[in-house]
């Protein structure tokens, strides 16, 4: 690859400048050199990209996925996952410590690093365990893990029941800086659960799982986040009630963040109607009225980010009785397309969509790990070029993923990623994508 790059005609798009212009950047030594309606200074090796017609951005950032390596390879690898993600224009993932052994160690968390570096891609930034195992009883090391350069402690998919512990992690987490990225669930309300609790759950006789399931453990850490004056940051939440909680404990000063997931801005529960074990996913998807009230939250600024919680398995997982199918959708790799349509039905604006993907998640990150989420001259050239209008039929057998476990196989979407560049270097490019020197 030669060392220079400019990307020519696109519709340049950084909401961390508020920028805006159709013009030309200019990429040298993997770094952002220059942006301009008509870059002049053009180096000699430069190859060229024309993005007439496209959206040229900063690469997404993913705050929640997950890799399954170490101990899950047949559902995915760091390897495969972030060329998935690269396919999605995704330049940096955060992978969740489910894993086997689980990231609750220094050990653990240099294998994620020391194999992201030979394999990965894109930047992979691991997330480390709260307790030890993500048993919930003791408090991992939280100060070695800080050391190792973890982005945020969690034990995603086993929520923390015993509320001293979860007050004991939170105070913890004020010394090393680091958020509490938290999965909220009451286990015993959503035990043997399968679908969102209403009328469809009880059409196909399937346990539901209440929306008092995930409010209810939101409200508790809010008070102890309030409590503790921690960081505290909400994973992939799916209710209207969740989004009012999160509103209300942002405007009383508690420092709080949250997420929600393309699927769940998108996808209500009449996607399990022909018990499809893709569509089974925790939090489960809800009603329309749901999905409202977490676009208002996404306009209104009470959820900061989107995340993929990109959740793999192999066919055979899935390949059963919905009640013993696993939860997880396979995301990185139709983010952009489902998201898209918010956009095309006026429910957001782009700008606010690419916020969310990109400077708003690099902030809960931190700048330890470089200038994330922008286009600033200087800073990494961590770039995502996309059609915002070329319309494709999803098909998993052209996924990178291992996982092929989405509902929306055959599904039409209208928004493509064209090409991911990550440090200055091209790690995906859609073959309709010419280059030129």
């Amino acid at each position: 690859m030669n060392k220079s790059m400019l990307i020519k005609n696109g519709r340049i798009l950084d909401p961390a400048q508020d920028l805006a212009i159709t013009g030309d950047l200019l990429i040298t030594d993997g770094k952002i050199k220059e942006i301009a309606p008509d870059v002049k200074n053009i180096p000699a090796d430069c190859t060229t990209l024309d993005a007439k017609g496209m959206v040229v951005c900063p690469g997404f950032v993913d705050f929640h996925c997950h890799l399954r390596q170490p101990g899950f390879e047949e559902k995915e690898t760091i390897a495969t996952g972030s060329k998935a993600a690269a396919k999605g224009g995704f330049t940096t993932i955060c992978c969740m410590p489910n894993t086997e052994p689980a990231l609750d160690n220094k050990a653990t968390i240099d294998f994620i690093k020391a194999t992201s570096a030979s394999e990965a891609c894109i930047r992979v930034l691991p997330i480390g365990c709260i307790t030890k195992g993500r048993k919930g009883l003791e408090l991992a090391d939280m100060g070695e893990l800080a050391e190792t350069g973890v982005v945020a402690l969690s034990d995603d998919g086993s929520t923390i029941a015993d509320s001293r512990i979860m007050k004991q992690a939170l105070e913890y987490s004020l010394i090393f800086g680091l958020p509490i990225s938290d999965h909220c669930e009451d286990a015993m309300l959503s035990n043997g659960g399968q679908i969102n609790e209403g009328i469809i759950a009880t059409r196909l006789g399937l346990r539901g799982i209440p929306n008092a399931a995930e409010e209810n453990v939101i409200a508790r850490d809010i008070a102890l986040a309030k409590l503790t004056g921690a960081r505290i940051h909400i994973c992939h939440i799916s209710t209207e009630g969740s989004v009012e909680l999160i509103r209300n404990a942002k405007k009383d000063g508690v420092r709080i963040t949250a997420e929600v997931t393309p699927h769940h801005l998108t996808m209500d529960e009449e996607m399990v109607l022909d018990y499809d074990t893709n569509a089974k996913v925790n939090p489960p998807l809800r009603t329309k009225k749901d999905i409202a009230a977490l676009i208002s939250g996404l306009k209104d600024g009470t959820i900061d980010i989107i995340a993929t919680d990109h959740a793999p398995h192999t066919e055979n997982d899935k390949l059963c009785e919905f009640a013993v199918a696993p939860f997880g959708i396979s995301g990185f790799e139709t983010a952009l397309g489902s998201l898209m349509k918010l956009v095309h039905n006026g429910d957001i604006e782009i700008h606010l969509l690419l916020s969310k993907l990109t400077v708003v998640p690099s902030k809960i990150i931190g700048s330890k790990f470089g200038k994330l989420g922008t286009l600033n001259q200087g800073a990494t050239a961590d770039i995502t070029i996309f059609d915002p209008d070329v319309e494709w039929t999803v098909d998993t057998k052209e996924f990178y993923s291992k996982g092929k476990n989405t509902p929306l196989n055959g599904h039409k979407l209208k928004g493509k990623v064209m090409a991911t560049i990550f440090n200055g270097k091209i790690v995906y490019k859609d073959n309709s994508v010419k280059l030129g020197v």
